[in-house]
């Protein structure tokens, strides 16, 4: 069971070694790095190059810890019993099983992505560390342990939008996903755009890197962005020479949309043109 990448994920080669890393260790891989750049994608290659199946827990700032175990319906219960249903005498109908319970029960080793861990309240971490590193938890209705039948690989992501507890921490194996250097992002095009020719390729990377060097940018376009852009420029067949402009009175890049996402980032791009312009009179 080794990740070597896949023809669809372009992985560096730190990445691939701490992938191998957690799942040797058998701790949980924690992965970080800027929104856009393949953290929870990450996950789905992973399940597919080892053949496993991939469950998948999606954080939101209303989830708790406990939702990731299992769910105790007892309004339900208590409405059945009122109706006088049959079922209510086994307490099991009313337990709802969450994404660990059902990583712990696959028959073979499956991939668990714990996804953007960092929504959640800041006890949610420590409130899953007893049970991500023995692999089980009590089920108090019913009086079951459910444990892991074979402990899965855990992939968890952050996008660091809050600082994740030490003991948390220190269960982990942790990775920074850096962003790729133009190189390694023609590797990405290449898999994404196997036809796209080299001038175009380069005439984008270089607006691409200049837009996200810009001082002041509040949000910096992501590889997910750039993939965007290239099929809008590809869509409509914008010559690679529009790209190359050098007129600073034309500082947006063309579909500009797929780039810069807030207003904010937008102003400051019209402001470095109506100040390029303001040079050259």
């Amino acid at each position: 069971m080794k990740f070597e990448g896949t023809k669809s994920y372009i992985a560096t080669e730190d990445l691939r070694v701490s992938v191998n890393a957690a799942i040797t260790l058998e701790r949980p891989l924690l992965i970080k790095g800027e929104p856009g750049t393949g953290k929870t994608v990450l996950a789905q290659e992973v399940a597919g190059a080892i053949g496993a199946d991939l469950i998948e827990w999606h954080i939101k700032s209303t989830t708790k810890a406990a939702q990731g175990l299992y769910e105790y319906d007892a309004v339900s219960r208590l409405r059945d019993s009122q109706l006088g249903s049959d079922q209510v005498e086994d307490i099991g109908n009313y337990i709802k099983r969450g994404k660990l319970w059902e990583a712990f029960v696959k028959k073979d080793r499956p991939v668990l992505l714990i996804d953007e861990i960092d929504k959640a309240d800041i006890e949610f971490p420590n409130d899953l560390l007893l049970e991500l590193d023995r692999m089980e938890f009590h089920v108090y209705e019913t009086g079951e342990t459910v444990k892991a039948k074979n402990r899965p690989v855990v992939i968890i992501t952050s996008n660091n939008e809050k600082e994740l507890p030490d003991a948390f921490l220190r269960r982990c194996f942790f990775h920074y996903i850096k962003f790729p250097e133009p190189e390694t992002m023609r590797d990405i095009i290449e898999v994404h755009f196997p036809k796209l020719k080299s001038r175009l390729v380069s005439e984008a990377l270089g607006v691409f890197y200049q837009t996200r060097d810009v001082p002041g940018l509040k949000k910096k376009p992501s590889t997910s962005e750039l993939l965007d852009w290239i099929k809008l420029l590809l869509n409509e067949d914008i010559d690679p020479a529009t790209l190359r402009e050098t007129d600073q009175r034309k500082l947006i890049p063309p579909l500009h949309g797929a780039l810069l996402k807030n207003e904010q980032d937008v102003h400051l791009f019209e402001r470095l043109a109506f100040m390029a312009r303001r040079e050259q009179r």
